[in-house]
């Protein structure tokens, strides 16, 4: 799982660089692919999951999550992305997504973007033996609120090991000193959505792409957790977030 980890986070390490104005989406998923499999000798696990044919979800402005990579969807200034890739190595996998901001971002946006990542970091605080599955959901939708954000709660992490999308579920939202008890050697994914307006959500015709209803935008960032003895293991941690934890 560190191994699986680490290289999921190498994918969005690697792909910043090519983030920018012009660029299409399709052209990103293009470039994580071959990076994974000829690079990382590892295998995306999306391709071929459900029916999903991408690499990446690609998800922009108002998309929540599960959007797909497209060579007709051009980055333009001022959109926000969340890339969301998953790596299976030695049959082990590592889930994660960052948010990008594409040449200059309204300063809203960015807002959005930093709070979504504060409730992702407080909620991964809480995480040790004996705490309980609640107390993530409370920490996540109690500092979204408190900036006048909503959570959305379609969509939940969730168990990760050789299996891709395993129990227990993880809401973002919740009560603590509520849920499932957490355990040492437990792995799962926390990856917040958070909107700037109604929790709403809608599905798009393609079966995959969510939106939120009203069409603000959202956005999101995940990381997958090993829970040992101490606390939380983040092991998709990037470079940019050694000093984070």
């Amino acid at each position: 799982m560190r191994e699986a980890g680490k290289l999921a986070a190498g994918v969005l390490e690697m792909i910043e660089a090519y983030v920018r104005p012009g660029v299409s989406t399709g052209e990103l998923d293009k470039i994580c692919y071959d990076y994974i499999v000829n690079i990382q000798k590892a295998t995306p696990a999306n391709i071929g999951y459900r029916g999903f044919e991408k690499t990446l979800c690609t998800s922009i402005n108002q998309v929540i999550c599960h959007g797909i990579p497209d060579n007709d969807r051009i980055l333009k200034s001022g959109d926000i992305m969340n890339i969301d890739v998953t790596v299976i190595k030695d049959g082990w996998h590592g889930d994660t997504s960052k948010m990008f901001s594409v040449g200059k971002v309204q300063t809203h946006n960015e807002r959005l973007i930093q709070i979504t990542q504060e409730c992702l970091y407080k909620a991964i605080e809480v995480v040790k033996p004996g705490a309980s599955l609640g107390d993530i959901g409370y920490a996540i939708q109690s500092h979204a609120e408190k900036n006048h954000y909503s959570v959305v709660e379609e969509y939940c992490g969730h168990g990760i090991g050789k299996v891709y999308h395993d129990e227990p579920q993880i809401l973002h939202y919740g009560e603590a000193n509520t849920g499932q008890e957490i355990t040492e050697g437990m792995c799962f994914t926390i990856e917040p959505m958070i909107n700037l307006g109604s929790k709403s959500t809608k599905v798009l015709s393609d079966g995959w792409t969510v939106e939120t209803r009203d069409g603000r935008n959202s956005a999101q960032w995940e990381h997958t957790i090993y829970v040992n003895k101490d606390g939380a293991e983040v092991l998709t941690l990037r470079k940019e977030e050694s000093s984070s934890f």
